[in-house]
């Protein structure tokens, strides 16, 4: 199955048969006099004067418990770079479609043309109480950072810069596997991650998370090392505590190496010197910094995964996004901490290992858990059920969930119907 597409094929895409991607449909029947005077004079007030007396109820009487706002600045937009905020519109209105699509969630794309960290903070503040979550995208870094911390802390929904988090959840999952496969532990490893930005930094927060103590990051000017003077904040979180200056160095008998960066950045050389069985990941797009040709000629034994859909371990945001704000949404969550991020990621990694089923099958063909399968496919539909269970019980546990009655094995049943 192809996935090539030309400009012109691309272009009519998103103009044939209307403008754009998506659009908006109506829950409810508005066919009589009667109906008019329910959805809206008089009969609407009565839900107003509802949720007036108690806020929580716009959750009941309202799409709010359903509905994600898609929000960027476009200054980090894919590969493009800062093309401004109606520039990134198809790329929010594409973001829309995946949630609705893989995870039956409402979304409206909001492109606010605004780069001041406080303006920006303040526009999104104002519009929140519509919705039931924000998933922030492409924003550049640092920004990124602040704009996200502020948001979790003033706001009580579920909020997440997903070109942060997104990758390192999948990542995370992706690196459980193919450590369990090379039979290493995580916390034995040497990763380094050549990248600085919002991705990597996600990354390697969330890797230490799961156990890794040998980090190693690097930016363009190379190893992040104590005798840098030009680091910021988030860069000297990441301080090696290694000898490492070089990235001869930071390579050498690495066991991962996880690529946020451009094509070039690292070469087959610096591969040449990971240990013989390493994990690579390789997640420049559309161009990875090496292709899995070029790594499989010095270490033949790889695990390789990157960020496109024509080779393997494709490292793809939506097996994680949808389903977590599903999960989120769904026990009315405050936030999305660590635990609940943590449990997308095991709840992926170990999907990956189930069967394929019969319609993965005809897809995909007969692929199995091993080196050239260490997540599963974005069109596996068990990720609704596995993937938002987790989130929504890392939710209640956490504490962070409105919802007070919660039976996991209930939930799932009901994602079940829904898939």
């Amino acid at each position: 199955m192809s996935t090539k597409v030309t400009k012109e094929e691309a272009l009519d895409y998103h103009r044939v048969p209307n403008p754009g991607k998506v659009a908006i449909a109506t829950t409810t029947k508005l066919e009589t006099q009667r109906d008019l005077a329910l959805a809206y004079s008089p009969g609407v007030a009565y839900p107003c004067e509802e949720i007036q007396k108690n806020p929580e109820l716009a959750y009941e009487f309202t799409s709010k418990r359903n509905l994600v706002a898609v929000i960027s600045n476009g200054t980090a937009v894919l590969g493009l770079g800062n093309i401004g905020a109606l520039a990134s519109k198809p790329v929010m209105e594409g973001k829309a479609v995946l949630f609705k699509k893989f995870a039956a969630v409402d979304s409206f794309d909001i492109e606010v043309d605004e780069t001041d960290i406080d303006k920006f903070c303040e526009v999104v503040k104002a519009i929140a109480p519509t919705f039931g979550g924000i998933n922030l995208e492409d924003i550049k870094a640092p920004e990124c950072f602040e704009i996200e911390r502020r948001l979790v802390e003033e706001l009580n929904i579920p909020i997440m810069h997903d070109d942060q988090h997104g990758t390192a959840i999948i990542t995370s999952a992706a690196l459980i596997n193919a450590a369990s496969m090379m039979g290493k532990k995580i916390e034995d490893l040497k990763v380094v991650v050549v990248g600085a930005g919002a991705s990597a930094i996600a990354c390697s927060t969330m890797y230490k998370e799961l156990g890794v103590k040998n980090l190693i990051m690097c930016d363009s000017k190379g190893v992040i090392h104590k005798d840098r003077t030009d680091l910021n904040k988030y860069k000297r979180d990441f301080i090696t505590s290694t000898d490492a200056v070089t990235m001869e160095d930071a390579f050498t008998n690495a066991d991962m190496v996880l690529g946020l960066s451009k094509p070039g950045t690292f070469t087959v050389e610096h591969i040449a010197l990971m240990s013989e069985e390493p994990i690579v990941f390789t997640l420049a797009n559309p161009t990875p910094e090496l292709f899995p040709e070029d790594v499989k000629s010095v270490r033949p034994k790889a695990i390789v995964g990157t960020g496109r859909s024509d080779f393997p371990n494709q490292v793809n945001n939506v097996l994680g996004f949808p389903f977590i704000f599903r999960g989120a949404l769904d026990v009315q969550a405050r936030k999305i901490n660590m635990p609940m991020k943590m449990a997308a990621a095991h709840a992926i990694a170990n999907l990956a290992k189930e069967p394929l089923t019969a319609d993965l099958k005809a897809l995909y063909g007969d692929l199995s858990y091993g080196r050239e399968y260490i997540i599963p496919t974005p069109f596996d539909k068990r990720l609704m059920v596995e993937v938002s269970a987790a989130v929504a019980n890392g939710a209640v546990e956490t504490g962070v969930a409105r919802v007070k009655e919660f039976d996991l094995e209930t939930y799932k049943a009901k994602l079940a119907l829904m898939v």
